[in-house]
């Protein structure tokens, strides 16, 4: 089993588009920079991501990227299988070929393996990531709204 730095960065990516795309267009060098991943890889990323409709792409001022589904309805299977991520913990490639050109006494485990994972991560959908940033950014914002309150008393209390 192989989950590769493409698949990681093709997930984060759409989460990042996912949670500012209510806004519009979102650029890619936005996401290049927020997450600090290649603009040039997210070029190629997001080229397999439109081929494989899960994106779309606006032209001209203001442009970018949004979503070409709602985002309850994009999971992580897709995305990995957009950019051609493979998901297989055999060693043969599920040719059956793993041992001297035979089945090895193991493929059915990882062939179960395989689908448990495709399983797992098509029961995953993007707003459910998205939901869970949301839970680590309100507390953020939180403190740091707190965090300025407390400044802007102490000025206005020692004027």
């Amino acid at each position: 089993m192989r989950l590769t730095t493409k698949g990681r960065f093709a997930v984060t990516a759409m989460i990042d588009l996912a949670m500012r795309c209510k806004d519009g267009p979102v650029t890619l060098a936005g996401i290049s920079e927020r997450q600090r991943i290649s603009l040039s890889y997210l070029e190629q990323l997001f080229g397999k991501l439109r081929r494989a409709s899960l994106v779309e792409s606006v032209r001209g001022p203001g442009g970018g990227y949004c979503l070409a589904r709602p985002v309850a309805q994009l999971n992580v299977a897709d995305i990995i299988r957009a950019v051609d991520e493979p998901l297989d913990a055999t060693q043969c490639g599920g040719k059956e070929n793993c041992h001297e050109e035979h089945r090895c006494m193991t493929h059915d485990l990882w062939t179960t393996l395989n689908a448990k994972m495709y399983e797992f991560l098509a029961s995953v959908s993007l707003a459910d990531l998205v939901a869970k940033q949301g839970e680590k950014v309100a507390p953020l914002e939180d403190q740091r709204r707190e965090g300025a309150r407390s400044r802007i008393q102490e000025v206005t209390a020692n004027l």
